[in-house]
C-alpha cells in the first residue's frame, strides 16, 4: 500500500493509488448547503485535500478525466448535475508572506490573486470570450475583469479558498506578543479597509449572477472572519454541522481496514496488528466536530505518517509525534499565559477533567483574543477547540457542552508547554528529566524527588498555596516523566471505576527494552495539617519527616491504595515489569516517597 503524507493533489492521489477514505458521497451534500461555506478544521486535517477534490469534480476543463478519477469512487456510481460545470478559482493564502509592512504584505496577498488569475487566463483561454486584464498593482481591480470576462461566458465560478486564515493568524500571533514601540499589523490589515477585508469585499460584490456562483472556503478559527465582518457576512458555517463532521478525517474502521493490509504485506501475527491499533487508537483517536456526530474521528494527516512507517519498517514508528503539530503549542502557549488559562490547562492534563461550557462561540475576534475581560471558560474553551487542542466529548445531565483533550499526541503537546512554564531554564529541564530517567531505567524515585525539592518547591509562590494540592505535585513528576517514545502516559487512568494517579506502560513495540512500567500514587498534606511553618518543614531531616504522625499515616493509606492498584493494572496488561511507588508531599516543601512490595 502506498501512503499520500503531504500530498494534497487529488488526482494525483486517485491515479497513483495512494490509499484514500472515500468521502466524495458528501459532495452532493456540499451543493445543498449553502453558495457559499465557511468548513473549519484543526491544522493538518486534510482540508487542502478536500478542496482538491472539489476542483477536480467541478472543473470544466477535466470532463474528459472524470471517469479516471471518479469513477470507481462512491459520486462516480451518481453524480449531479454540477459535475465539471465551474471554472475553478482557487486561492491558497497560506502562500501570503506575511512579513514586512502593511504595505509589503498586502503587496503579497495581490501577487497571489493576480498570480492565481493568470493562471486561470492560460488554463480557460479556449472557453474565455477575451483575455482578462490583470492589473499587477491592484488584484481588486483584476478580479473585477475577472468577472466582467465570465459574466459573457456560460459558465460561472466555483471560488476555492484554502486556509484563508494562514498568513493572518500570523500576524495575529505577532500582534499578542507586541513589545513597546512595535506596529500591530494585523488591525489594519484585517479590519475597517484593510486590504483582506478588501478583497473579502470584491469577493462578495461578485457572488451569484456576478461570476463566483459557488464559494467553499477553509481555515482554522473564525477569528479573522469575525473580523471581517461585514466584509463577508454571507459564508453558512458548516463546521459545527453534524453532517460533515467526518467530511475530513477517518474512522476507526477505515484505520483498521488500513492495518489489517499492511499485516497481509508484512505477514504480522494478529497480536502486532493489535498492538498496532492500540498506539494509533490511544494516540491519534477522539475528535468529535459535532455534539449530534454518532463517531469520534481519527487526525487524518497524523493516521498517514503512522500508516506509512508502519507499511514501511512493519512495526510502529518510534516517534509518534509528526513535527508539523509542534507548531500548535504557541496555540496552547498562549492560552496558558492568561491568568484563568494556565488554571484549566493544568487542571485537564493533570485530572483528564473535561471543560463543561454552555455552548461554543462561533465569533470572537483580535479583541476577544487580546481582552482580558473575555478570557472566562468559554472563549479558551472555544480557542481550544477549534485549534484542536480540545474536542466535544458529549453532553452532561444539566445540558452544558463537555470537552476533552483529543488524544495521547495532543495531551503531550499540552504537557510540553507546561514543562517549561514550571522549569523555565533549559539546564534545570534537562537534570529534571535525567532524574526521572532513573525511576523506569533503575527503579530508583530518589533523584526526581531530591530534585524537584531543590529546584520546583523553592519557585512555588504564596499564590501557588492557594489552589495548590497533590495534583500540583504531580504534574511535576508528569511533566517531567512524561516520554511518549517507550511509554504509553496516563494520568487519572481509569481501571473498574478506580482512577489511578500516574501510569507508565511500556508501549506494546518497546518491551524488548530493560525498562520498567510505574505507578505512583500521591498524597499531599498541607503544612497546616502538620501544624508546622515553611522553614520548620525545610529544617526536619528525612529521617524526622518520615515520623511525623500525618506522614505515616498517609503512608499507610497510600500504600494500602498502591497495592490495589498494582494488582488491577497486572490484572489489565500482561508480563507487567512494574515499580509501585507512593509520594507523600508536604506543602511544596518536602517529599516522602516509597517504593510499595507486593
Amino acid at each position: 500500500m502506498k501512503f499520500p503524507y503531504g500530498i494534497s493533489d487529488f488526482k494525483k492521489l486517485i491515479t497513483k493509488n495512494y490509499f484514500y477514505c472515500d468521502r466524495t458521497y458528501m459532495i452532493p451534500m456540499i451543493e445543498d448547503a449553502a453558495e457559499s461555506i465557511l468548513f473549519l478544521r484543526p491544522r493538518r486535517f486534510g482540508k487542502s485535500l478536500l478542496l482538491s477534490m472539489l476542483e477536480n469534480y467541478y472543473d470544466i476543463n477535466k470532463k474528459d478525466m472524470f471517469d479516471t478519477i471518479f469513477g470507481h469512487l462512491k459520486i462516480g456510481k451518481k453524480t449531479t448535475e454540477m459535475r465539471n460545470k465551474y471554472f475553478i478559482l482557487k486561492l491558497d493564502f497560506s502562500c501570503v508572506d506575511s512579513n514586512g509592512t502593511v504595505q509589503e504584505i498586502k503587496k503579497s496577498l495581490h501577487d497571489h490573486i493576480n498570480d492565481a488569475i493568470v493562471k486561470f487566463n492560460y488554463y480557460y483561454k479556449d472557453l474565455l470570450p477575451h483575455k482578462i486584464s490583470v492589473n499587477p498593482n491592484n488584484a481588486i481591480s483584476s478580479i473585477s475583469s475577472l468577472l466582467s470576462s465570465i459574466q459573457l461566458c456560460d459558465y460561472s465560478i466555483f471560488l476555492l479558498i484554502d486556509e484563508y486564515d494562514n498568513f493572518a493568524n500570523e500576524l495575529m500571533i505577532k500582534k499578542t506578543k507586541l513589545m513597546e514601540g512595535q506596529d500591530d499589523l494585523y488591525t489594519p490589515f484585517v479590519t475597517k479597509d484593510g486590504p483582506l477585508r478588501t478583497v473579502f469585499k470584491a469577493i462578495k460584490s461578485g457572488t451569484g449572477s456576478e461570476g463566483f456562483d459557488k464559494t467553499f472556503i477553509t481555515g482554522v478559527s473564525p477569528i479573522v472572519m469575525s473580523d471581517i465582518t461585514s466584509g463577508y457576512n454571507i459564508a453558512d458555517n458548516i463546521y459545527l454541522d453534524e453532517d460533515y463532521n467526518a467530511l475530513c478525517g477517518f474512522f476507526e474502521e477505515e484505520v483498521k481496514d488500513a492495518l489489517s493490509q499492511i499485516a497481509k504485506e508484512c505477514e504480522l501475527e494478529k497480536k502486532m496488528v493489535d498492538d498496532m491499533f492500540y498506539l494509533v487508537r490511544v494516540y491519534f483517536d477522539g475528535y468529535k466536530f459535532s455534539l449530534d456526530a454518532s463517531e469520534f474521528v481519527y487526525n487524518p494527516t497524523l493516521v498517514i505518517n503512522y500508516l506509512k512507517n508502519c507499511a514501511k519498517k512493519c512495526v510502529p514508528p518510534r516517534d509518534l509525534l509528526d513535527d508539523n503539530l509542534a507548531v500548535d503549542e504557541q496555540k496552547i502557549s498562549y492560552i496558558a499565559s492568561v491568568a484563568q488559562g494556565k488554571k484549566i490547562v493544568y487542571e485537564l492534563v493533570e485530572k483528564n477533567v473535561t471543560l463543561n461550557i454552555s455552548k461554543l462561540r462561533k465569533r470572537f475576534g483580535i479583541n476577544d483574543l487580546l481582552s482580558d475581560k473575555t478570557k472566562d471558560n468559554q472563549f479558551i474553551a472555544s480557542y481550544l477547540y477549534y485549534v484542536g487542542a480540545l474536542t466535544l466529548l458529549d453532553e452532561t445531565r444539566e445540558g452544558e457542552l463537555r470537552l476533552k483533550i483529543p488524544n495521547l499526541i495532543m495531551k503531550g503537546l499540552y504537557i510540553d508547554r507546561i514543562k517549561e512554564i514550571i522549569f523555565p531554564e533549559p539546564q534545570n529541564r534537562d537534570a529534571g528529566i535525567e532524574a526521572a530517567r532513573q525511576v523506569y531505567t533503575k527503579g530508583n524515585l530518589t533523584p526526581i524527588c531530591t530534585f524537584l525539592e531543590n529546584h520546583y518547591f523553592k519557585t512555588l509562590s504564596n499564590r501557588d498555596y492557594i489552589w495548590g494540592n497533590e495534583l500540583t505535585v504531580k504534574m511535576a513528576f508528569l511533566t517531567l516523566l512524561y516520554n511518549d517514545i517507550l511509554f504509553v502516559m496516563d494520568s487519572e487512568l481509569e481501571i473498574n471505576r478506580t482512577y489511578l494517579d500516574l501510569t507508565m506502560i511500556i508501549r506494546p513495540d518497546k518491551r524488548h527494552f530493560e525498562l520498567n512500567d510505574v505507578l505512583i500514587e500521591f498524597k499531599y498534606i498541607p503544612l497546616s495539617k502538620a501544624k508546622l511553618t515553611g522553614e520548620q518543614a525545610r529544617n526536619l531531616t528525612q529521617k524526622e519527616l518520615e515520623s511525623l504522625s500525618c506522614i505515616k499515616k498517609e503512608l499507610i493509606s497510600a500504600n494500602n491504595q498502591a497495592n490495589r492498584y498494582s494488582q488491577k493494572l497486572n490484572q489489565k496488561y500482561k508480563n507487567l515489569s512494574l515499580k509501585a511507588f507512593i509520594v507523600v508531599s508536604l506543602g511544596f516543601e518536602r517529599l516522602c516517597w516509597e517504593e510499595i512490595l507486593y
